[in-house]
Formats: C-alpha cells, structure tokens, sequence
C-alpha cells in the first residue's frame, strides 16, 4: 500500500489533471494529510507567470525535504523540463503534459507499485467537495495574446467530444454534484474545430441545462466571441448562473491591439450594455493586466475610466509578467515593476470601492444558493449565483439555528456586506 501526499498549484484546468492523476493510483493507495506520512509527493505546478513559477519551484524545494519520493508534473514539467531535469536534482520524477499518456509507467517505476492506471477523462477524485465540480470541456488556445503562454504549453485548442462531456456530466451528476463549472481556456469557441461547427457552447449548454443540475456557471469567456444567442440562454435559464466571467485585460484599443486581442473598447462596452438589457441581474467579473509594455497614462486613464462605466461585480488584476516565447516578450517600453505595480493598486483601489457599493446593494435581499461549508456554530458558507467557487469573489456566510451540512439549499437575507465579503441569516419559513 502506498501513501500519497498531493498539492495541485494554479488553475482550476490543472486540479482536474490531479483529480484525474489521483483516480489513476492503485485501489490500494491511500491520501494522506501531510507529507511527513508519504510515500510519494506528487506536485502539480503552474508556469503561466512569474509569480506561479516561483510558487512551483518554492513548493518543490520544500516538500523534497521530506522521505517520500518527489513526482512533478503540470504546466512547469512541460515548459522547462531540460532546465528544470539538470538544475533540481531533489525531484525523482519529472512528468511533462505531453507525456501523461504513460504517466502510469512513470509511477510504477518511481514507486514501484503496481495497479496504476491510465488516465481517464471519466475518473476523477474530486477535490472540491462531492457536490460541486469543475468540468473540462477544451484544452489548448488558439488566441495567441502576446502575453500568453499558454498555447505554448497546451497547445492548440481542441474541444473535448460532446458525447464524453455530456457522459461525464451524468456521472458527475449521479454522484451527487449539484453545481458544476465549466472551464477551458475559451470557453465561448467549444465546437469551433468540429468539422460543421457544431455542436456549440449554446448546444451543449442547453443539454446541461435540462440533466438536473442546481446550478452550472461558465467560466473564461472571450469578450469578441460572446453570443446574442449564448447571453439569452443564459438569462431564460433558472439553472445557468446569471454570472459572466469576461477577461478583458484592458480598456485601452493601443494596448489591446499590442497584446493580439480581439475587438475594441467600444466593443466590450456594446457586449456589457447588452448582457446588462438582456440579463438585468447578471454578475459580471474580469480580469486585468498591469503594466503590459508601452502602456502609458493614457492607457491606465481609459481602464480607470471603463472600471467606472460598465462597474464589475467581481475584478482581478495582474501585473505584467514577461514570458519567454510570447509576443510580448520582445516588445520595446518594457514597463518597470514599480510602476507596474502601482497601476494595479490603483485600480484595484477603485475595484475595491466599486465591489464594497455593489455588496452593500445586496443587504435586504434575499438569495438562494448552496451551503458549502461550515465555519462555526451555527456559521455556515453558501455559495450563490453572486460568487464563484475557490472563494475568488469574496465568501458568503449566513447564521443558523438549522445543522445544515454541504449540498443544502437554503435562502438567506442578506444583513451585512465588508468589500468583498456578505454576510446573512437564514431565511425560515
């Protein structure tokens, strides 16, 4: 029998690899809580930016403190493994993507063991709590921003069978999980590289919709590639978050054009005006980039002023990270990081006032969502249509004399609301 200790760093894309990676173990291996206990430490690591990298490569260095044998594997085994095979020694294996497909005989010559299996997009030990799940339906990116990696290091886009997703959803579904997330790197292009288009996200949405799930919420959606018929299926359906998770990195159409992004400024904000007629009380979240090379005060002038106009529900923002390989690595008027890093508290201090009046719109409502979790007596954590998984919105506690445990639905008011954070009580008939 052999005792395994995990850490999965980065996206939600990368813990369904580990979910994945976890149900290929032998029946035999069992999950422990700290690495003192285990036989094997498996780390899934990130190398999307500067500050990811560092966390792979702190937590490696860490962790081979200790007896058990070191796996590494994810998106940092994959962009750097000549450099990182000659220059850490500490790690016992070292698995790229590109290998996963015999990731089963990597570990049976690490450990020894026998009974691995291959990977299976079907099998997979969730991590997120047996009633919520992320579900995988693309991999790879065909977008090319020149600040992005990640076609270098997933490849190009593919969308994943219709069949297997709709597959997975139902075992997922027949486990027990209520509310699944779907993810990819874009996720509004699912289907464009089938030979007739289709089925689309649309199609494959309207299949979810009608299994019986409480709640499905999209993720990653590209601002250029966003529906009239995707935002009103969104809005019709009972079932689907009315949450829009729009990256759009900037407001500036200099910026925009340098870092290889679809559309312009006056663009994204006709698409948010729409989702807003369409869907009045849809939850918009984006994300920025700070400090992307040849911004100037100009440009962080247009993003303030945006950050005013459209009023993001939820915002988070980067500072620039230059990757080797992308486009904008050898771009000229390199910003430095002190100035990078003042743009973004800039307009994080802004988001931070806008997201404080949004939350305390809220006081008086009354909302229905999921209990997640329990954070003391009486205390417990639901999650709502307002906020994603992994607390990336802020988290939303409610008082209650009822024991609730996960998986509950339940109605809150709420009665309290600090920048990010909501607070309630239970609603009782």
């Amino acid at each position: 029998m052999i005792s395994v200790y995990c850490v999965s760093l980065g996206c939600a894309k990368n813990r369904i690899d580990t979910e994945m990676i976890l149900a290929s173990f032998p029946d035999t291996a069992r999950l422990v809580d700290s690495p003192e206990r285990a036989d094997l430490i498996l780390i899934n690591t990130c190398a999307f930016i500067a500050d990811a990298k560092k966390e792979s490569i702190q937590t490696i260095l860490e962790l081979s403190r200790y007896k058990g044998k070191v796996a590494v594997v994810g998106c940092l085994a994959e962009r750097y493994y000549d450099e990182i095979k000659q220059e850490m020694p500490e790690i016992d294996c070292l698995i790229p993507i590109k290998d996963y497909g015999e990731l089963q005989d990597y570990l049976s010559g690490l450990t020894g063991e026998k009974g691995f299996r291959k990977l299976d997009p079907l099998k997979r030990v969730l991590t997120t709590g047996e009633h919520s799940a992320y579900l995988r339906i693309s991999d790879g990116c065909d977008n090319f921003c020149s600040f992005c990696a990640i076609p270098y290091i997933r490849g190009r886009f593919k969308s994943r069978p219709y069949a297997e997703i709709i597959e997975e959803a139902r075992i997922l579904r027949d486990k027990g999980v209520k509310e699944i997330s779907l993810i990819s790197q874009d996720t509004t292009v699912y289907g464009r590289d089938f030979p007739s288009r289709r089925p689309d996200i649309v199609d494959l949405l309207k299949e979810l919709d009608g299994m019986g799930f409480y709640s499905i919420r999209l993720l990653y959606l590209y601002p250029s590639e966003i529906s009239d018929g995707l935002i009103d299926l969104i809005a019709s359906s009972k079932s689907i978050a009315h949450y829009f998770d729009i990256p759009v990195q900037c407001a500036s159409d200099h910026l925009l054009h340098l870092m290889n992004r679809h559309g312009d400024a006056a663009q994204m904000r006709e698409l948010f005006a729409k989702i807003r007629r369409k869907c009045p009380d849809a939850v918009l979240r984006t994300t920025l980039i700070a400090g992307f090379p040849g911004e100037n005060e100009e440009d962080q002038k247009q993003t303030i002023e945006f950050l005013k106009s459209i009023r993001f529900d939820h915002m988070g923002c980067f500072t620039y990270s230059r990757e080797e390989g992308t486009a904008g690595y050898s771009l000229p008027d390199q910003i430095p990081e002190k100035l990078k890093r003042a743009r973004r508290d800039e307009l994080m201090k802004l988001q931070s006032r806008i997201c404080y009046e949004i939350n305390k719109s809220h006081v008086g409502q009354k909302l229905e969502g999921m209990v997640v979790g329990k954070r003391g007596k009486g205390v417990y954590q639901i999650r709502t249509y307002l906020n994603a998984p992994d607390d990336i919105d802020g988290s939303f506690t409610f008082s209650s004399p009822v024991d609730h445990k996960e998986g509950d639905i339940v109605k809150v008011r709420v009665t309290g609301a600090l920048v990010y954070d909501l607070m309630g009580e239970e609603v009782l008939a």
